[in-house]
């Protein structure tokens, strides 16, 4: 429903109501249902976090809110339990879904569906994961049987609302989650026709990590005087936020491998993420990391499911330790022992900078944030430092000397841990007897720890890495320079002689008769491939087929990421155009 409140000056966002009330201390004190609080007992939840605390009462008043909030604040069950007591006060049961949860990727939608589903254990809440890349038909068996909460993605929704299998007018609360990526991914004209068919009387949430314009006329169109809820920034420092030690280091392309190398042996994260720019840069160094001695692995567009669900599931078991990323396959992820997001290029959008970070420093850990800086990326930074407010720390690469002196307490503290550990010792008893008649017991252990200390060293440890700095200089950053004409190209979106780079032109077998859009074409393309929204040049849509740019290097990913997909609910063609 469209909020009466008016702008702000700075355009920001509607001026929402904000909450000033005390905030409850734990959550029994929120009113929740017994079920839902035995749920949360279950699960070793303690206390609320700072936006549970501030939207669930107001949610459970049935006011419609706006959050600012970055990944990992708890914000998902700040909008699942007030929709599971929605469930729980039903007067009578509804084979209709009673909440709508819209989320930009379908691994959000997985996570999502996953922690309702817990959350609603005992009070039988059925969940359905709605999303491209899988059979539909499992979808339409399951709201045919009945579902109680659908989180979907855009674009699958929009299928559903078509075939007329997806029934709203039960619809009691609408849920859009990082609704700023929604937008950038394409899907404004999705979102806008989902709202439409819902019924006047629902509630609505939004949540975003950033607040841009669009958001505030989303926001007025769609939601009544809401509740305002803002964590503020990512590493703001403020009481209850994420604390994320931020730096930067320096470095050459030619050097990163091993400049990455050298910070994360001296940082030894406990699990961290490294992102990556291109599904090929992710596989290349995976293999590098992997043969420097971390337990790595990948994480791209073009992995099916199960690849990725094994991925996951070595990482929550802690057999692996470093997670190589794209972002769109990384969004949404939820690693409880992450301590480290490593940026291995400088992200172009400061509110992806955002995303990335917001995965660590949770429940009042410190965690930690480093970006790998070219030298003429001067522009990108400062834009970064802008939308954060936050300067961020350029430290040295570390040297040599910094490196043997970390593996040295390394040393040190892995032979303190053996000797207090006296079982581990005793089978290496015989060996260091069978050498004390010929050399001194002093001799023997110095010679162990040379060995031991020797086993940490890396092949590139004597040579020392340049160091360079930033250039504050043109061309150093943001947009590439536009050339051409300066006519918007068909679909509304820059030519390939406008963005820059090499740009490959896809042919889709589908076009206006099929009711395609520039945005179904976008959205199809960043929600199953590792391509931002942002990379897609120019389109062209006729009676019976679609013509794409990409770039070069992500056309056979594309391919193959639409191949097991639909766009407006049927199977295309995706192939390189032959007259290109």
């Amino acid at each position: 429903m469209p909020a009466a409140a008016s702008d702000h000056p700075d355009g920001t966002a509607d001026a929402a109501t904000s909450v000033t009330t005390d905030e409850p201390a734990d959550f029994a004190s929120l009113g929740l249902h017994p079920a839902l609080l035995q749920a949360l007992d279950d699960l070793g939840y303690e206390e609320p976090t700072p936006i549970q605390r501030r939207a669930i009462p107001p949610l459970l008043a049935g006011r419609d809110l706006l959050g600012q909030a970055a990944t990992g604040t708890g914000k998902t069950a700040a909008f699942a339990l007030p929709i599971l007591q929605l469930l729980a006060d039903r007067a009578e049961p509804d084979d209709r879904p009673a909440a709508l949860v819209l989320v930009p990727t379908r691994e959000l939608a997985m996570q999502v569906s996953q922690a309702v589903h817990r959350y609603g254990r005992r009070l039988e809440a059925r969940v359905l994961p709605v999303y491209g890349g899988q059979p539909i038909r499992h979808q339409l068996r399951a709201l045919a049987r009945g579902v109680d909460v659908v989180v979907a993605t855009p674009g699958r929704a929009v299928d559903h609302l078509a075939r007329g299998t997806l029934d709203l007018e039960a619809l009691g609360v609408v849920v859009l989650d990082e609704a700023d990526e929604m937008l950038d991914m394409g899907f404004a004209e999705d979102l806008e026709s989902i709202l439409s068919q819902t019924p006047d009387t629902h509630q609505t949430m939004l949540f975003s990590a950033t607040m841009p314009g669009r958001i505030a006329g989303m926001s007025k169109r769609h939601l009544d005087d809401p509740v305002r809820v803002t964590l503020g920034a990512a590493g703001a420092g403020e009481a209850g936020q994420p604390d994320i030690r931020q730096l930067a280091y320096v470095v050459t392309r030619a050097t990163k491998p091993a400049a990455l190398g050298r910070v994360l042996d001296v940082e030894a994260p406990e699990a961290a993420i490294v992102f990556c720019g291109t599904r090929t840069e992710v596989d290349d160094l995976t293999d590098t990391m992997n043969g420097r001695g971390y337990r790595a692995e990948a994480l791209h567009g073009g992995m099916d499911q199960e690849q990725r669900d094994r991925v996951m599931e070595r990482l929550r078991n802690q057999t692996a330790d470093l997670l190589v990323a794209t972002d769109v396959a990384a969004r949404g992820l939820d690693i409880d022992h992450l301590t480290h997001v490593i940026n291995y290029d400088v992200p172009s959008a400061p509110e992806s900078y955002v995303h990335r970070i917001g995965r660590v420093g949770r429940a009042g850990r410190e965690g930690v944030a480093i970006t790998l800086v070219e030298p003429r990326q001067h522009r990108l930074v400062k834009a970064i430092e802008r939308h954060t407010r936050r300067k961020m720390d350029i430290d040295r690469i570390p040297t040599v000397a910094d490196l043997h002196a970390r593996r040295m307490e390394l040393t040190r503290a892995n032979l303190r841990e053996a000797l207090l550990d006296e079982q581990s010792t005793d089978r290496f008893r015989a060996v260091v007897e069978s050498l004390s008649d010929e050399f001194d017991l002093v001799d023997i252990a110095l010679a162990a720890v040379r060995v031991a200390h020797e086993s940490l060293a890396g092949e590139d440890d004597a040579q020392e890495l340049p160091e360079v700095s930033l250039r504050n200089e043109g061309g150093g950053g943001g947009k590439p320079p536009r050339g051409g004409s300066g006519k918007p190209s068909k679909g509304g979106r820059p030519s390939s002689s406008e963005r820059g780079g090499d740009m490959a032109r896809l042919f889709v077998s589908a076009g206006r008769q099929a009711g395609i859009r520039p945005a179904d074409l976008v959205g199809a393309i960043a929600g199953e491939s590792s391509v931002s929204g942002r990379e897609i040049g120019a389109i062209e849509i006729t009676r019976n087929f679609s013509l794409v740019e990409v770039p070069v290097a992500k056309a056979d990913e594309i391919i193959t990421a639409l191949k097991h997909s639909t766009i407006k609910g049927r199977k295309v063609k995706v192939r390189h155009d032959q007259k290109r």
